[in-house]
């Protein structure tokens, strides 16, 4: 869908990398040796982005690191086309009903470093959450996006432990209670 849309896929990684889960950052380097492209092209693609307002960079040191500018009033719709593209909405839709006491569901792994992957990595945070029926519906919902999900069930503090553990960066928020 997004190749469709947009043609440089050099942009398609960056806009995952960054837009997908917007507590990402990276400078050029790390993004060379991630994507396996030259700097120059990664280069071009980061200062355009940059230019458009969608990136902000600050320098640390000798390195320009970048992240996606939450503000920019296209950030959300980005956001939303980035999920979308990845199914993650259905998964949200098919798993999160009638599953328990459930407080939240977070992406974790490599879609949620804004890398691309076939595997879906899910965390759900409650209690008494039916496991029977949650194997039931990641099954289904495999079928339909056509990607593995793998999942692990938390209770609240044993996410705040992970989170003081400065975790925090390697999740990404999917759905919340109320």
């Amino acid at each position: 869908m997004l190749e469709a849309l947009i043609t440089s896929k050099t942009r398609i990684k960056l806009l995952l990398k960054f837009f997908l889960n917007s507590n990402n950052k990276a400078w050029l380097r790390s993004l060379e040796s991630e994507f396996g492209e030259s700097t120059n092209a990664i280069r071009l693609e980061l200062n355009r982005l940059e230019r458009a307002g969608l990136l902000t960079s600050q320098n640390e040191g000798n390195k320009k690191i970048y992240k996606a500018n939450t503000d920019h009033p296209l950030f959300p719709e980005i956001n939303l086309l980035l999920i979308k593209h990845f199914e993650l909405d259905k998964v949200i839709d098919k798993v999160i009903l009638s599953l328990g006491k459930l407080d939240s569901v977070y992406l974790v792994g490599e879609l949620a470093k804004g890398k691309n992957s076939n595997l879906i990595d899910l965390w759900f945070v409650g209690e008494k959450i039916d496991k029977s029926y949650l194997l039931k519906l990641t099954e289904k919902a495999e079928q339909l996006i056509k990607r593995k999900i793998r999942y692990v069930i938390l209770n609240q503090k044993e996410l705040n432990d992970f989170i003081k553990q400065d975790g925090r960066d390697e999740l990404f928020l999917l759905w919340e209670a109320g």
